[in-house]
């Protein structure tokens, strides 16, 4: 049986010390910021444990997140633009759009 997305994310490192992650261009540049919030949370630590284990989000890692997103990969298909954080590891895992750097933002203590 599929593990669900819901229960795959409990075997992820805990983000809460995580604020955000920022994925960043080639040339270091922001493109776009996943906050540590209620909607967005279970993305953050998608990507937190996949910056954790590779470095950066490559065509590799992006696999990886793929399969990490479950049954949300179904539905992103299906209908484009509904889940950007999805549709950014299906361009970089199939479509050969460039990788990605990030930045894990830590909360202030």
């Amino acid at each position: 049986m599929t593990q669900s997305f819901k229960d795959i994310l409990e075997t992820l490192p805990a983000i809460d010390d995580v604020e955000a992650v920022i994925l960043l261009d080639a040339g270091g540049h922001p493109l776009r910021r996943l906050d540590n919030a209620p909607g967005t949370a279970g993305s953050v630590r998608v990507y937190h444990a996949l910056v954790k284990r590779h470095g950066h989000i490559d065509r590799k890692a992006a696999k990886e997140g793929l399969a990490l997103y479950a049954e949300h990969v179904a539905d992103a298909r299906a209908h484009p633009g509904k889940h950007p954080n999805i549709d950014c590891l299906i361009a970089i895992a199939e479509a050969g759009e460039p990788g990605l750097r990030a930045r894990i933002v830590l909360r202030a203590v």
